[in-house]
């Protein structure tokens, strides 16, 4: 009896034994469940915190870079409403800047002198402005300031877009800058220095009560498609058109992608190659145009030159019936060149009448076609003498500007009209531009700021 007594006492303890294991792995299990969700919830916050400066940051140099073009305007423009128009912009996209800096996990005084450009850069550009609603001149010192600000704007861009690239690169992160801004982002703003702010303080004082495609690629949208010829056809023949667009040669199958409705109604398509490349077509179900081609293939090593690319490209505009065109811009990317040519009429540049090319820089294929302006703007024009010569207009233009070429042009205006004008390109103070004179008023219609890049030509 005894044996027995010990035995079940014996099963108690451990019984208690094992209850007490159990709850303390259960413990720990909780602990450790606790552990990983808190870290988890914690990875979570920085990952959108970081996402969150990094999405400040961005339009913070998006918005300078605004500031920077229009700023560059401002210098060329001798028109007092396109001044006017530059300078309200500046002010404007500077007090963007300034809202989207406050939110980066920087204290004030580690920004101050970026703080202190964009306020200074924005009051001023505003008190600018209003001389110009009061049809005041812009005096000398005015425009040295505004050359000034146009400087520090520059190396501000320049700072901005090193440092996005540490950040980008993963060698500085948003929580590195929190807690060490003072030296870091310091740093990275070393080369606009505070005497260079200083500099302009006095220029302030007495105003102290007071933003690849190449230009006009934004096609113009109408709703009578005047460069849209012909009659309606069906689904078999627009698959036709598109096989005839590779010359029938090499082409293992065609998919349709049925009928797509916008602003050209096309029939859509898919071919696929006999080397298993493929392409995408639109041909127009009006008189059966090529709306858009695409080909996607493997590009090799770049072979074809910039001069040899564009004289393919011309041969292959004209096989397809596209007369009197010009090349006007470029971009290389990935081994393909896209380039943008406009139509030309009597020796005048019709930039509504825009098709893009791309062309591979390894064997000088045609791998793109898109003549969405051209369809929609091409025709014959009933073009005037301009009322305005050209030496009537280049004496409206600012007298800083070098100038080194013009020619007539029709551009497309934002009102979805055409406007006659004079074209002059050239330079001032390192800066290339475009300015458009109206032949038939003398007033200035638009600036373009020209960027060239190693891969190709840029407008702002």
């Amino acid at each position: 009896m005894g044996k027995i007594k010990s035995k079940l006492i014996d099963w108690k303890n451990r019984l208690k034994d094992r209850h007490m294991l159990t709850i303390v792995v259960v413990l720990f299990s909780i602990i450790v469940i606790l552990a990983i969700y808190i870290y988890k919830k914690q990875t979570e916050y920085r990952q959108a915190s970081e996402n969150s400066y990094n999405m400040a940051f961005y339009e913070v140099v998006d918005y300078v870079q605004n500031v920077e073009v229009f700023l560059a305007k401002s210098l060329i423009t001798n028109s007092p409403e396109s001044s006017a128009e530059s300078l309200t912009n500046v002010w404007r996209e500077a007090n963007l800047a300034l809202g989207y800096l406050t939110q980066l996990p920087i204290n004030s005084h580690e920004i101050e002198n970026t703080s202190k450009f964009l306020n200074q850069v924005s009051e001023y550009s505003y008190s600018l402005y209003r001389k110009n609603l009061k049809d005041q001149e812009l005096t000398e010192e005015d425009m040295k300031s505004l050359k000034d600000l146009h400087q520090y704007s520059v190396e501000l861009e320049n700072t901005l877009n090193q440092l996005s690239a540490d950040i980008n690169d993963g060698r500085i992160s948003w929580g590195e800058l929190a807690e060490e801004g003072n030296v870091a982002f310091a740093q990275q703003v070393s080369n606009i220095s505070q005497d260079s702010f200083d500099n302009l303080e006095q220029n302030f004082h007495e105003y102290s009560g007071l933003i690849y495609d190449g230009a006009f690629s934004e096609h113009i949208t109408r709703a009578e498609k005047v460069g849209l010829t012909g009659e309606n056809i069906d689904e078999e023949a627009a698959k036709n058109k598109a096989i005839e667009l590779f010359n029938n040669e090499n082409i293992k199958e065609v998919t349709s992608y049925g009928k797509s409705e916008g602003d050209i109604n096309s029939y859509d398509f898919g071919i696929t190659f006999n080397d298993d490349s493929t392409a995408t077509v639109s041909i127009s179900e009006k008189g059966g145009h090529v709306v858009f081609m695409n080909k996607n293939r493997e590009i090799s090593a770049e072979v074809i030159s910039q001069e040899d690319a564009d004289k393919k490209a011309k041969e292959y505009l004209e096989q397809k019936g596209f007369q009197n065109m010009k090349e006007t811009y470029y971009l290389k990317q990935s081994g393909i060149v896209t380039i943008n040519y406009a139509y030309v009429q009597d020796d005048v540049i019709m930039y509504p009448d825009l098709i893009k090319v791309k062309v591979a820089l390894d064997d000088g294929e045609i791998l793109g076609l898109e003549t969405t302006g051209y369809l929609n703007s091409h025709t014959k024009r009933d073009l005037e003498e301009p009322k305005v010569t050209v030496e009537e207009a280049k004496e409206s233009l600012n007298k800083d500007l070098n100038i080194e070429s013009e020619e007539l042009v029709v551009i497309p205006t934002e009102w979805k009209s055409e406007v006659l004008c004079w074209e002059f390109e050239g330079n001032i103070d390192g800066l290339d531009f475009i300015v458009y004179v109206n032949a038939e008023t003398g007033k200035e219609e638009d600036i373009l700021i020209i960027t060239n890049t190693p891969n190709g030509t840029l407008t702002h």
